[in-house]
């Protein structure tokens, strides 16, 4: 068991750590302009970060004990279709929910 003053410790240096990240883009470059190659390299930062993020839920689901599970990898599917078709966030997460339920419910 860890002692209350580990604890605290931990929390404080990854507060102070949080903070720093943050300053490092907030504070020191935050009111200037930046270069356009910077600006065009940022703008596929959210492209890359969405599928990092989903993927593993996809392929490796702590819900299915991590078996890949059919409605899970159908969804995925239908909204990377739909998203890519009909350029539309929105009409992919809806697609994306309908197509999770209505699977689960078939397979049940």
């Amino acid at each position: 068991m860890l002692s209350t003053w580990t604890v605290w410790i931990v929390i404080i240096s990854l507060g102070v750590g949080t903070y720093l990240i943050r300053f490092s883009f907030l504070g020191l470059i935050g009111g200037r302009e930046l270069p356009e190659w910077v600006l065009r390299h940022l703008r596929y930062v959210a492209v890359a970060v969405m599928p990092a993020l989903i993927t593993p839920l996809v392929i490796w689901p702590e819900a299915t004990a991590g078996e890949p599970d059919p409605s899970r990898l159908t969804a995925a599917i239908a909204a990377f279709v739909i998203g890519i078709r009909f350029n539309s966030v929105i009409g992919a997460i809806l697609g994306g929910m309908v197509t999770l339920y209505g699977m689960q419910y078939l397979l049940g």
